[in-house]
């Protein structure tokens, strides 16, 4: 098996040709100088160079190890490590299906299969029109909206089959396609250097909210003391500031429950002398006052 085979790059690797260079390494020298040591920027530069090809190069390895001081290896041990650094070119959208627990018993898995078959590719493949790449995500942190599906890193909410088909037939087609939360899509390498750290310069994007929504906040809802909705006059806890009232706990506590005193022999027992300090009674030895074995005398 290759390194190629195994997604390693194949070094020494060519450079980027120079006017390419020069405008990564001003991107890289802003990006540098905000951090107090240069070897601290390697994440955001690994997302420069996924920015100019659609995934992390040989070429973009050597960039980095050059920019920051580091030898090629000490770049690709991390560029392998985070799975968000692609190997192979992505797609313009890059599709993540979540496939970890929830995601994957509430139709995951089966919606990464048939898309599978319905593209024609496996995990970290990308058509041959470079249109669309799919890869299985081990959570895409929004459970409760599951199933997820991410295009580009943007949330595409409790999806089925069917619109997972549907999505992606439209982002072939060109047709706009919008998240469920969060900014309008961009190409995956224009995603990647939003990544990076520069801004997003599409008028209104950072506006866009990716909040979470009720499914999101009904715990802390909950925790409030608020009635969810559909569910008018229910509470499941009291707010903190309140007491519990009787019909939330459905139980009036007994006195000696909750407020208890002690009695004093339970806490501060005083023991009684023949518990500690048992002096035998005179009787024990042996009956009428005589020792065992032995007769009594007659006086």
């Amino acid at each position: 098996m290759t390194n190629v085979e195994l997604g390693l790059p194949a070094l020494p690797a060519p450079p980027y040709p120079e006017e390419v260079r020069a405008r990564l390494a001003a991107d890289a020298a802003e990006l540098i100088g905000r951090y107090p040591q240069a070897r601290s920027a390697l994440l955001p530069l690994l997302h420069l160079v996924q920015a100019e090809e659609g995934f992390v190069s040989p070429t973009g390895i050597r960039f980095c190890a050059e920019q920051l001081g580091l030898t090629t290896a000490e770049v690709t041990a991390v560029a392998t490590f985070y799975t968000m650094y692609r190997r192979r070119p992505a797609g313009k959208y890059h599709v993540g299906v979540c496939t970890n627990t929830l995601c994957a018993v509430l139709g995951g898995d089966q919606i990464f299969a048939e898309l599978q078959q319905y593209l024609g590719i496996g995990n970290n493949e990308t058509t041959e029109d470079g249109g669309i790449s799919i890869e299985h995500i081990e959570c895409n942190a929004a459970c409760d909206y599951a199933p997820v599906v991410m295009v580009n890193w943007e949330f595409f909410d409790d999806q089925t089959p069917e619109s997972a088909r549907q999505l992606v037939d439209d982002l072939r087609a060109g047709r706009e396609v919008r998240p469920t939360r969060g900014a309008r899509l961009c190409g995956f390498k224009e995603t990647a250097r939003i990544l990076a750290g520069f801004p997003d310069e599409r008028p209104g994007a950072n506006d866009e909210s990716g909040a979470g929504g009720a499914p999101s906040l009904a715990g802390l809802r909950l925790a409030r003391g608020e009635a969810l909705p559909g569910t008018p006059g229910a509470k499941v806890v009291s707010p903190r500031h309140e007491a519990p009232r009787h019909e939330e706990l459905n139980h009036e506590p007994r006195h000696e429950e909750l407020n208890h005193e002690p009695r004093h022999e339970e806490l501060n027992h005083e023991p009684r002398h023949e518990e500690l300090n048992h002096e035998p009674r005179h009787e024990e030895p042996g009956k009428n006052g005589k020792a065992d074995g032995q007769e009594g005398t007659e006086a």
